[in-house]
């Protein structure tokens, strides 16, 4: 027996540190046999995009090489040739007709989605630092480990599309003090979208009421909207921004999501130069920097006709696999609340299913009997701290439409299963 009265040996001097909701979930299914390439195991928990070749999109990287000269290390903020490559594409797609554009200047990169949010985190000054409930789970420790800042929580709810008015984010901002705010948009889990006069407000706001946004826009190729003027069908924030060096506007993006790349682990910052060179001194110390090879391999995928035809391509294949997803989930007995406008999950509320199963964790554990992933809505009530004790989102879980179609009619055909025989 320890000294903290546990019987799990406690090494000296650390502390005991959560695993994210995936990470969790994944986590959890290994101990009970669960191998991806076993087909019997269906992972809609799955927080990754299928990454094989879809119908009409470009022809995927199935072999890279690798020269000497990319040995060494990587630049902390990443090589010029990719951050200028990211630059031109905002400028190309967003801000074609503004007086001010991005450089080099305004882009590091880093080694994944969390890396950068977390150079982000360590930057920040003594601050109010506000947030969204329910969000991506990845956020809660994020927003916890730096003390610097204060994370303030804000409540959406189903009743209001899991959005917050433009009134009711003044109010927040001028209310509680806040230096900043974190956001997904698309949101995860939700997979509502904010985009056109509804975000160019919130980048008015920003930049009216000096409070800086962070937009993770890591979803942002799956807008399920028609595309207008035969348009690239993407949104970003970057499209609303004046001054790029002066407007409080920063995004967090990358080839995980939106290029289908995962296991490259890259990801960029953009934003004020001033931002970047702190964010590149956090890397100094926390990361090192994105792998050398993998940023070179990257720079031909920022191309426009590359990303026109592969966002196309996705949004036609998950828009399909959205709208079977929702009339699968619905004739089961599940609620979907708001249909997702963007991402590829969809926030399903149990709270009609049979018990135990109206709990989301109690439909993970029953599933992994079944061979079968769910992610438990808990995960997305971001707690920092665990500051609160109620715990909301009980009856609710993340559905990912994420694998190819294929095994996503053999997971909801072992869900609806599972239903049937709790009934």
């Amino acid at each position: 027996m320890t000294q903290n009265g546990s019987d799990k040996q406690v090494i000296p001097g650390f502390r005991s540190l959560p695993k994210t909701g995936v990470i969790y979930i994944m986590s959890e299914a290994s101990k009970v046999g669960f191998n991806r390439n076993h087909p019997d195991w269906i992972n809609l928990g799955q927080g990754a995009p299928e990454t094989t070749a879809l119908p009409n999109s470009p022809e995927r990287i199935n072999k890279i090489e690798i020269h000497t000269d990319t040995f060494e290390y990587s630049p902390v903020d990443g090589i010029i040739e990719l951050r200028n490559k990211i630059a031109e594409f905002y400028n190309k797609v967003f801000r074609n007709d503004k007086r001010s554009k991005y450089t080099y200047e305004n882009v590091a990169i880093s080694g994944g989605g969390r890396s950068g949010l977390t150079r982000l985190a360590a930057s920040l000054g003594n601050i109010n630092m506000g947030y969204f409930i329910p969000d991506y789970t990845a956020y809660e420790e994020l927003l916890s480990i730096f003390k610097a800042f204060t994370p303030i929580p804000i409540l959406l709810s189903p009743e209001n599309g899991y959005k917050i008015s433009v009134e009711d984010l003044k109010k927040e901002i001028t209310g509680r003090g806040l230096g900043a705010m974190l956001m997904s948009n698309p949101c995860n889990p939700t997979g509502q979208l904010i985009f056109g006069k509804e975000l160019n407000e919130r980048v008015n706001i920003a930049r009216k009421y000096n409070c800086t946004m962070i937009f993770d826009e890591f979803y942002s190729h799956y807008n399920y909207n028609q595309a207008k003027d035969g348009r690239l069908n993407i949104i970003s924030s970057a499209e609303f921004v004046e001054d790029v060096n002066q407007d409080p506007i920063i995004i967090v993006d990358g080839l995980t999501k939106n290029w289908r790349y995962p296991g490259w682990r890259i990801s960029w910052t953009l934003g004020p130069k001033e931002v970047i060179n702190r964010v590149a001194s956090a890397g100094s110390f926390l990361d090192g920097g994105a792998s050398n090879p993998f940023q070179h391999h990257s720079v031909p995928l920022l191309e426009i006709d590359y990303v026109k035809q592969e966002s196309s391509s996705l949004q036609m294949c998950f828009k399909e696999k959205r709208d079977y997803t929702i009339d699968r989930l619905k004739k089961m007995g599940i609620i979907v609340e708001h249909s997702p406008m963007g991402s590829f999950y969809v926030w399903a509320n149990l709270s009609q299913l049979p018990n135990p199963l109206n709990d989301g964790m109690e439909l993970f554990k029953a599933g992994l009997k079944e061979k079968i992933i769910t992610v438990p809505g808990t995960f997305f009530d971001v707690n920092p701290g665990k500051r609160r004790a109620f715990a909301r989102y009980n009856n609710y879980s993340r559905i990912s439409f994420g694998v190819e179609m294929s095994k996503l009619k053999d997971g909801l055909n072992k869900l609806e299963n599972l239903i049937l025989s709790k009934s």
